[in-house]
């Protein structure tokens, strides 16, 4: 028998973070589809889960739900989980002393972003102490730390003492992320106008976006607000120039509300300047929305030169460009740029990662 890949799918039943939690069930298939011949992937899940992943062999049932299972492997308890090699798509790992020379026992996790440390204030104060805590966990015991982008990596490197273990994979859209047939319908459903801007960040951000949709003559439609921010987005629209009733704010979104929103945008900016992978900007990409993206390390990385990147004061005329002259141009790249992420692509960079280890 070839070599078990076991896969901590932690948020199964209580989802702590969407689009991670989504990233670990698609990275997992990718991982079933792409396995080496003779190789397997297996699950471990909290109490109560079950894996809807199909293809998994094995599934290690813990006896603690996940929220209890976070609290005991902040503190390096990790009974019933077993050895082996395991990967997590999150900091969520049993992070444990191991003997990877002699026991072959591999444990690698994933950092998406680093908002813990370079927003705190975006984040629970639990959640910030949670995710530095294993962190601090990954630097004593992981073997490798992936991280999505070279800037993500390069910023760790600042954080923690990782060495050569941080390793670069990118993730990728939904597998079957596209515009709904009944797209209209549900932007009609999310009162949503026929003209606008989607916007994605926060309020220290959006103000340049704001100003991009009156640059533009159309309407701002904010993206994965964080609930009861509507009060001060308004605000920070208005004192931007865009009237309130201009301003459409919205939270998190299912996969299909949210093609329906881009697929129906005249442009998308990412506004955020935060380390980490920008989860709207490749779904834009994927739909052939033409991008805008605030001029950092972590855009460059991933939209490459399918989008426009700007400094805050040059976002409004970028974005007003992006929806009028620059349309037919930046909507090609977008889509040719899309096609550069594929969860299959990174699972087979995940198999060959644990190869090297």
């Amino acid at each position: 028998m070839g070599a078990r890949l076991r896969v901590v799918l932690d948020q199964l039943v209580h989802v702590v973070d969407q689009d991670q939690a989504t990233a670990a069930r698609e990275l997992t298939a990718g991982l079933v589809a792409t396995a080496p011949s003779g190789c397997a992937v297996d699950a471990i899940v909290p109490a109560g889960a079950q894996v809807d992943v199909t293809g998994v062999d094995e599934v290690r049932t813990l006896g603690f739900g996940r929220r209890e299972l976070a609290a005991s492997w902040q503190l390096g308890i990790a009974p019933g989980v077993g050895g082996g090699m395991i990967h997590a798509p999150t900091l969520m790992a049993p992070l444990v002393r191991h003997d990877r020379v002699h026991d072959h026992d591999q444990t690698t996790v994933t950092v998406w972003d680093l908002c813990a440390w370079d927003d705190p204030g975006a984040l629970s104060k639990s959640a910030v102490a949670w995710q530095r805590g294993m962190l601090r966990r990954a630097a004593r015991h992981a073997d490798a730390v992936v991280v999505p982008t070279h800037a993500v990596g390069e910023r760790l490197a600042e954080i923690a003492r990782l060495g050569d273990r941080i390793r670069v994979i990118a993730g990728a859209p939904p597998h079957d992320f596209a515009v709904p047939a009944d797209a209209e319908s549900r932007r009609g459903a999310l009162s949503l106008p026929s003209e606008y801007i989607v916007l994605t960040g926060s309020a220290d951000t959006l103000a340049a976006g704001f100003r991009g949709a009156v640059a533009a003559g159309v309407d701002a439609v904010v993206l994965d607000a964080p609930e009861g921010s509507e009060p001060r987005l308004a605000e920070v629209a208005s004192a931007a120039g865009l009237p309130e009733r201009r301003a459409h704010v919205r939270g998190a979104l299912s996969a299909a509300d949210r093609a329906a929103v881009l697929s129906g945008a005249s442009a998308y900016a990412a506004t955020r300047t935060v380390a980490g992978w920008p989860w709207r900007a490749v779904e834009a990409l994927t739909v052939g929305v033409p991008v805008v993206a605030s001029d950092t390390g972590c855009h460059r990385d991933v939209i490459a030169d399918g989008g426009m990147f700007a400094v805050p004061d040059d976002l409004p005329d970028a974005l007003a460009d992006a929806a009028g002259n620059g349309s037919a141009r930046l909507r090609v790249l977008a889509s040719d740029r899309s096609r550069a992420f594929s969860w299959a692509g990174a699972a087979e960079r995940v198999w060959s990662l644990h190869a090297d280890l």
